[in-house]
């Protein structure tokens, strides 16, 4: 239940991110405050805020009354975490030191992150920018004010109970004091009025009378009869609670306090190296692609041009249950296959809420475009020994009829396998639909979505022993699909052996593979044969591969057969618990896409976006 509130905040701060940048042309991220108990939980917040939202992330310490050590240690802690989170930090900046120590932070922060990659700065600290005013203490004491409401804006910088004699206070005062006091120390409310009026004594903040008592009657004549009195508040806590409360009142900066606001901004470029900070900001480059925002920008790619999907499987109760979210998110028109009375009563024995108002149901064998598609799949497999009689009994098949409705332009894609074989929903689209004219076959891909990053691994479904001229098709065809959800192609065909290192027909099948894709797409960048790890890791990759542009940063794997790419995807979904989307078919003049049998709703739902974005390119 946490993990999914979780999820529902971030996919809601996504949303709402996505909205200003339509907007704007720079947006700044402010993450929470740590100030409360559950500062891990907010730490964790921010992490995946900003590795969601594919944010750098400028680290702000606060150096104020703490050691050297003690104010770099939650630094270096954050930053060694949000860069094994696969965040980018691109500068640290620490505020509120004190001005004997800035020097010397300044010298060790350089030590500890080189200035070349890191926006680095000391801010001093000021105690006026960390003084409340009267008014935020008035506000969160819940003070009644008795006097002074046109001075509620003077900034209180020191506190000071006083409930000695008033000889001794009045050595005790400095300037913009706030005077915490009993409600009947009538001595002291009227020496502390005296002492701001005297040339002698500091200006006072104001005064805060405990205990919650009215005012004797002639002291209270007596402040009347002030020009221009102080501001005094009046609490009902005991003087010990006030001067607690007052200590923990925290002060903020108001788009109307522009004292404050100037003297930041002195403080900032005096000691910030702005030139280099938007440097950082202006070079930097966001890698890769969490799942949450691809998933997020799916939906509103499929949404920006609205399709029509066919599912072939209309009883099943996870098709029905995708079915809901779908059309309550306006994502898809949809269609579904099967007896509108066994629909319904499935859809009544397990709860589901689907409007079927808003959905077409078609009993293929009573649709009045029965016999039309009947020779429509005659004509097409004729040559192939099909008979009128043949065809009818084929087109009755819920994955002939659905890929048959794509065929003839009466929806725009077709998804089933939740409880068919990949090959009952891939043959009719093979035998009806064909592949495109420049593409020899079809292959399929899985978009695996890893924490940080999603990649692309094909083909891990269809080909069983590709040649290397199908191999280096499939790696085209996986380029293109990357490309068009959002995903910059850096393609690695995979082999037991990185560059001329390996010898055998395995490794030469690539090698081929390799030389061919390039010959064909000059533009992309191809990297094989190539082992996975010197694929995905930078380490390894420099050490094998040094200069490639592929190697350590690849986004699309093309396996050398079904056996390793299928064994791969599952190893990698259920060691990382990454969600795999899948396969998706590509190389088909219009989008079939096949579901796992232990596919579930998120899953459908997914596949049903990613065909509706196919199905816009034709």
């Amino acid at each position: 239940m946490v993990q999914q509130k979780f999820d529902e905040i971030i996919e809601r701060i996504i949303k709402k991110f996505k909205n200003l940048e339509k907007k704007y042309d720079f947006i700044l991220c402010e993450g929470s405050d740590y100030l409360q108990e559950n500062s891990a939980f907010e730490f964790e917040l921010n992490t995946e805020i900003a590795k969601n939202l594919g944010h750098p992330i400028l680290i702000l310490g606060n150096a104020h009354q703490r050691s050297i050590e003690d104010a770099l240690s939650p630094i270096l802690i954050s930053c060694d975490t949000y860069q094994d989170k696969g965040c980018k930090v691109i500068g640290i900046i620490i505020n509120q030191a004190e001005e004997e120590k800035t020097e010397e932070l300044r010298k060790t922060l350089t030590k500890i992150f080189p200035p070349q990659e890191y926006a680095l700065g000391v801010i001093p600290h000021n105690a006026k920018l960390s003084s409340p005013r009267v008014a935020e203490i008035a506000q969160q004491l819940q003070a009644k004010v008795l006097y002074g409401q046109h001075r509620l804006d003077s900034l209180a910088s020191n506190f000071l109970v006083v409930a000695m004699q008033m000889q001794n206070a009045l050595e005790r005062i400095k300037e913009d004091s706030l005077i915490i006091t009993p409600w009947d120390r009538g001595d002291v409310i009227i020496g502390m009025l005296q002492a701001h009026q005297s040339a002698n004594y500091p200006q006072l903040a104001g005064i805060v009378l405990t205990a919650g008592h009215d005012l004797n009657p002639s002291i209270a004549r007596l402040i009347e009869g002030l020009p221009d009195p102080l501001p005094i508040l009046s609490v009902t806590t005991d003087t010990y609670t006030t001067a607690e409360h007052i200590h923990d009142v925290r002060t903020t900066l108001t788009s109307t306090d522009y004292d404050k606001i100037n003297l930041s901004l002195q403080l900032f470029h005096s000691n910030i190296n702005l030139d280099r900070l938007e440097a950082q900001i202006r070079t930097l480059r966001t890698q890769g692609i969490t799942p949450k925002m691809f998933t997020y920008n799916l939906v509103q790619q499929a949404k920006a041009q609205k399709r029509h999907i066919v599912l072939a499987e209309g009883t099943e109760p996870r098709i029905l249950q995708a079915a809901t979210v779908l059309i309550e998110q306006d994502i898809v028109d949809l269609t579904l296959l099967g007896q509108p009375d066994e629909i319904e009563i499935v859809i009544k024995k397990h709860g589901i809420t689907l409007d079927l108002d808003r959905l077409q149901i078609i009993n293929p064998v009573a649709s009045p475009h029965f016999e039309s598609y009947v020779q429509t799949l005659y004509e097409a497999r004729k040559a192939k020994g099909m008979n009128l009689d043949m065809a009818r009994d084929y087109a009755q098949d819920v994955s002939y009829f659905g890929t048959l409705m794509v065929y003839q332009g009466d929806a725009d894609g077709m998804v089933s396998g939740a409880v068919h074989t990949t090959q009952h929903t891939i043959r009719p689209a093979l035998q009806i639909i064909k592949t495109k004219p420049d593409c020899a076959i079809v292959s399929s891909v899985f978009f695996m979505c890893l924490e940080d990053r999603v990649l692309v691994y094909g083909d891990c479904a269809v080909n069983p022993d590709p040649s290397a001229e199908e191999l280096a098709e499939i790696a085209l065809s996986s380029a293109e699909t990357a490309q068009k959800f959002g995903i910059e192609p850096r393609i690695a065909l995979l082999s037991y052996s990185s560059g001329q290192s390996g010898q055998g027909e395995d490794v030469e099948k690539v090698r081929q593979a390799t030389k061919i894709a390039r010959e064909k797409r000059p533009d992309l960048k191809l990297e094989g044969p190539i082992q996975y790890d010197a694929a995905v890791d930078r380490e390894v990759a420099a050490q094998k591969m040094p200069g490639s542009e592929v190697a350590g940063q690849a986004t699309v794997f093309i396996f050398p057969d079904l056996n390793t790419g299928n064994n791969t995807y599952k190893a990698v979904q259920r060691e990382t618990k990454a969600l795999a989307i899948g396969p998706i078919l590509q190389g088909l003049k219009k989008p079939v896409n096949d579901l796992s049998r232990g596919c579930t709703v998120p899953d459908i739902i997914n596949t049903v976006v990613i065909t509706a974005i196919q199905s816009q390119s034709f």
